[in-house]
């Protein structure tokens, strides 16, 4: 038996964890079953962001509006309601209560150690939980992000919710201004507006979701619009402020003196590191605005990994675990180079939103690309009446491979996954081209806009690319 693992030195361990969320839950359970001694250190719920107050309760309340929504797009289907009391049991049901003994349970039985308190690095191999030092060879940082929240004069005064507390809400405001037109403001502004509150979404790009292909972000604005969500686009906030003292609600003033009034402000205009009083300068780590950097087997240092979204690499439940599994390979010693070139990004909205790879606005016209509308296959109207959406494909004229997708639609969330392989995997346009894909189907876009590239690629040896 190992010093680091002997029961004469109980402060001693083969791998420290700092932070409990997927990632850092991955790589312990991972090491714990190599027969790792392992400590996990967690200064909140062990779980994480993801469980209590993102990804799972966010879905949760998303899902009644969507089914009311389906409800009137079915022919023949009318008269659902949405009882907020039993939504409100169930989101509490899916978010363990903000409870996590069994997430603590469930480590302990894998002979993981659950520490509790912030954790800093104080040297090489050494970390201090609380007033306790302990080491260990290896350190892993999971740390995850928090909310970002922007400087905005009178901010400070002012009573605001950020996705923790738009998740956990217990009574739904009459209106609420949601401040930012990424993933998250998307997701919270259709979610409050289809429960009964009133939503201007405000985003200073001049799009929605403008990391994606353009086409997702104009159209994702004119549907929300159609559902009542006042979108305000390139819209930039100057100040914050109460329109009455004595009034518990809150005006946004933007650029040319308008205000703009609700009674809740949300706030959702991204995500900072948890790299704070970490003692990264102990050991050599390096740390940006996005993150903490690392190489391509998640190592931050001599000694130290970084996984998750602490990394600023792709901020995801499912890239978090992908790394853990890439940190912990590496620790016990085995190959491990993460490839991210086919990373799903999925908004789950009403239609939801999926893409994966090389988003095409930012590069270069050489590119092949084609779009095919929803209505081009039999599937869309046999779901429901009056859907819309579309299905895009970029593709390298050269290597004649996929290089990405982009996609607006029902379940889209579901058949991004057949593009995201072929991504991965470099799957010629020729084989791609004459797969047979189930009829009637989604998935039947990807096989018409795959024929198409192909065609564009041209026969082998070509290089199709305008000149």
């Amino acid at each position: 038996m190992s010093l680091m693992s002997s029961p004469e030195h109980p402060d001693r361990y083969d791998t420290i964890v700092i932070g409990a969320g997927p990632g850092g839950r991955g790589a312990a359970a991972a090491l714990a079953n190599a027969g790792q001694r392992v400590a996990m250190v967690e200064s909140e719920l062990v779980g994480g962001e993801c469980p209590y107050w993102a990804c799972i309760p966010s879905k949760a309340l998303l899902r009644p509006g969507e089914a009311l929504a389906a409800d009137r797009r079915v022919a023949g289907v009318r008269g659902g309601t949405i009882d907020w009391p039993a939504v409100v049991d169930y989101r509490d049901y899916m978010n363990s209560g903000l409870d996590d003994a069994g997430k603590v349970s469930a480590a302990q039985k894998l002979g993981i150690e659950v520490l509790r308190g912030e954790g800093r690095i104080s040297a090489r191999g050494q970390v201090l939980v609380a007033s306790n030092e302990i080491s260990a060879e290896n350190i892993i940082i999971a740390t995850g992000t928090t909310a970002a929240i922007p400087e905005l004069s009178g901010l400070d005064g002012i009573s605001y919710w950020t996705n923790r507390e738009a998740t956990s809400l217990q009574e739904v405001p009459g209106s609420a201004i949601v401040l930012g037109g990424g993933p998250v403001g998307v997701e919270l502004a259709q979610m409050l507006q289809r429960f009964g509150s009133q939503v201007t979404l405000v985003h200073s790009e001049a799009r929605l979701l403008e990391r994606e292909h353009h086409s997702i972000g104009e159209l994702l604005a004119e549907m929300l619009g159609a559902e009542g969500i006042t979108v305000r686009t390139g819209t930039h906030v100057t100040s914050v402020a109460r329109p009455e003292e004595s009034s518990s609600a809150v005006s946004l003033v933007i650029e040319g003196g308008e205000a703009l009034t609700a009674e809740r402000l949300v706030i959702a205009t991204g995500r900072q590191p948890r790299v704070g009083n970490l003692g990264l300068e102990q050991v050599g780590v390096q740390s940006t605005g996005r993150g903490i950097k690392v190489d391509a087997s998640c190592r931050a240092a001599e000694g130290v990994w970084a996984i998750g979204d602490v990394t600023g690499i792709a901020p995801f439940t499912h890239v978090a675990a992908y790394q853990a599994r890439i940190a912990s390979a590496d620790i016990l010693g085995e190959p491990a180079v993460a490839d991210y070139s086919a990373i799903p990004r999925v908004v789950f909205g009403d239609p939801e939103v999926a893409c994966v790879g090389m988003a095409p606005d930012a590069h270069d016209d050489g590119l092949l690309s084609a779009q095919a509308d929803l209505s081009e296959t039999d599937r869309t109207e046999t779901y429901g009446c009056g859907l819309r959406g579309h299905l895009g494909l970029v593709a390298d004229p050269k290597r004649k491979v996929l290089l990405g997708a982009w996609s607006i639609g029902p379940l889209a969330s579901e058949w991004i996954h057949q593009a995201a392989l072929a991504v991965k995997a470099q799957v010629p346009l020729s084989v791609l081209a004459d797969s047979v894909i189930q009829f009637p189907t989604f998935s039947e876009l990807f096989g018409t806009l795959a024929r198409e590239l192909h065609s564009q690629a041209g026969p082998p040896g070509s290089d199709s690319r305008p000149t």
